[in-house]
C-alpha cells in the first residue's frame, strides 16, 4: 500500500465518518471543510509518527505539511527517504 493510500485510510476511518458524503481529495484543506480541527492534528502527528517511525518537530507542523492529503503524503515521504 502507497503512503498515500495509508494516510487516506487513516483520515477515511478516523475522521471522515462524521462527514461520509464527503468526495476528499488529495488537495482539499483539512481544516477549512472541518476535516480536522486542531485536537484532531494532534492525533494526526501522533499517528504518523507510530506508524512511519519518524519524529515530528514543531515547527513541522503546519498547514503545508498537515493540513491536505497531498501536503502529508509529501511530508512523510520527504522524511522517509531522509530517513534512509
Amino acid at each position: 500500500m502507497s503512503v498515500r493510500d495509508d494516510l487516506y485510510d487513516y483520515i477515511s476511518e478516523n475522521f471522515l465518518y462524521l462527514q461520509p458524503d464527503l468526495e476528499l481529495t488529495d488537495e482539499d484543506r483539512f481544516l477549512e471543510l472541518g476535516v480536522i480541527d486542531s485536537t484532531g492534528v494532534v492525533e494526526l502527528v501522533g499517528e504518523v509518527e507510530e506508524r512511519y517511525g519518524i519524529t515530528v518537530e514543531d515547527a513541522e507542523i503546519t498547514e503545508d505539511n498537515f493540513g491536505s492529503l497531498a501536503g502529508l503524503v509529501r511530508f512523510v515521504s520527504s522524511k522517509l527517504a531522509a530517513a534512509v
